[in-house]
């Protein structure tokens, strides 16, 4: 198996698991937040979905799918359009609702897809690419893409955490 497969895999789980924690809840639970400073199943999704967007167009020079395809229209939130959520306040953390799951798998599902097609590119050699020199060692892309696939499988774990605490009550 070759590095740019087990990558398509461990992306590939992401999309399952978002599905997984979203289906099913309407917005007053997809809004929910355990406590006041904590995040909601909506902001989780959103959350990660924007980094991967955001990292992976970065890396292979494309557009990001929420601009290119009116995903930030479509949301209609309260937040400047290139927010990914990072830093992001309680305040901010808030203003992210939606009025059901579909925008949320649906925005996946359309990154997911632009990251297939950029992993399945992928050489060998491609991931000893610097893809940002702000950091001590530079990152190369393949550094890059674990840190994308760790942050996004620890983001859809909290949100099926954030669903079970929900459906216990």
């Amino acid at each position: 198996m070759h590095a740019k497969d087990i990558l398509i895999e461990g992306y590939g789980r992401i999309r399952e698991e978002v599905h997984a924690a979203v289906e099913g809840l309407g917005p007053d639970d997809l809004g929910a937040r355990p406590s006041p400073d904590a995040n909601s199943v909506a902001w989780l999704i959103w959350h990660l979905t924007r980094i991967q967007d955001d990292h992976i167009a970065d890396a292979f020079g494309l557009e990001q799918v929420w601009l290119a395809q009116d995903w930030h229209r479509r949301f209609g939130l309260d937040l400047p359009r290139h927010d990914t959520g990072y830093g992001h306040t309680p305040a901010k953390v808030a203003k992210v609702q939606v009025s059901s799951g579909d925008p949320l798998t649906g925005y996946y599902d359309a990154v997911h897809e632009q990251s297939l097609g950029a992993l399945r590119t992928l050489t060998a050699g491609d991931l000893e690419r610097v893809v940002d020199e702000h950091w001590e060692p530079p990152v190369t892309l393949g550094v890059r893409l674990v840190s994308v696939l760790s942050d996004d499988l620890q983001h859809v774990g909290q949100a099926a955490y954030v669903r079970g605490l929900l459906q216990s009550a």
